[in-house]
């Protein structure tokens, strides 16, 4: 919000610089006026215009003030003007830059020299400046959250030695062979087998 209303005062100062700076010209002035007696070419000569700057033209009611295209203006063409002023006192904002044409419609004044071209030039005014704004750092990952190469350590578990025997085939690919039975289960195992086939033995070496 400061920024805008620093923007803002900013516009507003260098509008009220450019409307004091903005000159009044009095056409054929300050020795002469709107008329066929006055050197209106040199006069024209010697002024510079810019955006904001005024005309006035100040003429007796034999004249008047026709604003023109420029072909018009060449040829003294009074039959369709832009713009038709007669109330003794004119003035013409020039409000943007750029070429315009006034002329007297008064007959034969025009060719009399009652013509002026007008070049409006850009204000000289320079625009506000203001400071770029400038971009904040970019912050820099904190050690935090950087990654950190994680060390090689060695395994603390030894190699356990396969309990598959030698004579075992790999398995399949895709069907897990079932983990080999511990020593307590294969112990009771054979107690089993040798109480069952204990006493058939014994019936047998009986024979």
């Amino acid at each position: 919000m400061a920024v805008l209303r620093t923007l803002v005062g900013l516009a507003a100062t260098a509008l009220l610089i450019q409307l004091a700076m903005a000159a009044n010209y009095t056409v054929g002035g300050p020795n002469g006026s709107w008329d066929s007696s006055t050197d209106l070419q040199t006069w024209v000569a010697a002024q510079k215009f810019e955006v904001g700057d005024n005309l006035i033209f100040q003429y007796l009611p034999n004249h008047d003030v026709l604003e023109v295209s420029k072909p018009d203006y060449d040829n003294c063409q009074t039959s369709s003007p832009i713009q038709t002023h007669n109330d003794g006192n004119t003035v013409i904002p020039l409000t943007a830059p750029g070429k315009r044409y006034f002329i007297c419609g008064t007959m034969g004044h025009c060719d009399q020299g009652m013509k002026i071209e007008i070049d409006t030039l850009a204000s000289s005014t320079p625009p506000p400046t203001t400071s770029p704004s400038t971009p904040a750092p970019k912050s820099s990952p904190s050690p935090a959250n950087s990654p950190e190469p994680t060390p090689d350590v060695p395994s603390s578990s030894p190699d356990v030695p396969s309990t598959e025997s030698p004579g075992t085939s790999p398995s399949p690919s895709g069907i897990s062979s079932p983990p080999p039975p511990s020593s307590a289960y294969r112990a009771s195992f054979q107690t089993s087998l040798t109480l069952a086939f204990g006493p058939v033995l014994m019936v047998l070496l009986a024979l």
